[in-house]
């Protein structure tokens, strides 16, 4: 047992559910960039300025994640080739891209990383690591609310 209370067998798969979310997050924050310098027409000013918000957000959210990996007493992944290995997302082609098309791919993109939150929600509340499960809500709320968004983008 830790000095948190939690001992790293307890933890082991609520940390790789946080790895592999890290994983994810290593592939949008490079995507949304991809999408922000490629992004072309008239929805241009609009996505430019939105995908900066959520490529900062990713970067913040990257270092929360892999510092609560290290915290219940495990190492988060730390290169590009760990991260495409056991990360869902895939990257894209660096290419000129239409509004639609962005949003389509981040809809996609945004509901993995929710079903992959819900899981580790659910893995770190039947071992009773509460902060870990407080975390990945978060997440997962901020999520809930940019899909809503993207879908409303859509319509």
């Amino acid at each position: 047992m830790n000095r948190i209370g939690l001992s790293a067998e307890q933890t082991k798969e609520v940390a790789e559910h946080l790895d592999q979310h890290l994983a994810n997050l290593h592939v949008l924050y490079t995507k949304l960039h991809n999408y922000h310098w490629n992004v072309e027409g008239p929805e241009f000013f609009t996505l430019h300025a939105e995908l900066e918000k959520q490529y900062d957000a990713v970067a913040e959210e990257i270092d929360a994640v892999a510092e609560r990996i290290l915290m219940i007493g495990h190492r988060p992944s730390a290169s590009l080739a760990e991260y495409l290995k056991k990360a869902q997302l895939k990257e894209a082609e660096s290419a000129p891209i239409r509004g639609k098309a962005v949003v389509e791919e981040l809809l996609a993109d945004y509901s993995t990383l929710i079903a992959g939150l819900r899981a580790g929600i659910k893995a770190a509340q039947e071992i009773g690591d509460e902060a870990t499960a407080d975390l990945m809500i978060g997440s997962l709320a901020a999520y809930e609310k940019t899909v809503w968004m993207l879908q409303a983008y859509l319509r």
